[in-house]
């Protein structure tokens, strides 16, 4: 299990909008938007079943990144 030093506040992801350029929003983890309950489980039980392959044997965590600006959304992996 890596740790994802976003997700813990280790450091800060800038992301810039590729449409615009503006900085982008970190929205969070990706898996934390399927379902009421879904922040509340074990996060590499739902990196089998996020949609990504890859991951979980990557180690990386999926973050929803908004552009406040264009109204853009991207996904964006975070190495744990």
């Amino acid at each position: 299990m890596g740790i994802c030093p976003n997700c813990n506040g280790l450091y800060q992801v800038i992301f810039q909008c590729p449409s615009c350029g503006e900085n982008m929003e970190d929205s969070g983890k990706i898996m934390d938007f399927y379902d009421d309950y879904s922040p509340y489980m074990e996060i590499d039980d739902l990196k089998l079943e996020d949609g990504y392959p890859n991951t979980l044997a990557k180690q990386q965590c999926p973050h929803l990144m908004s552009c406040m600006v264009c109204s853009r959304n991207e996904i964006v992996f975070i190495q744990e």
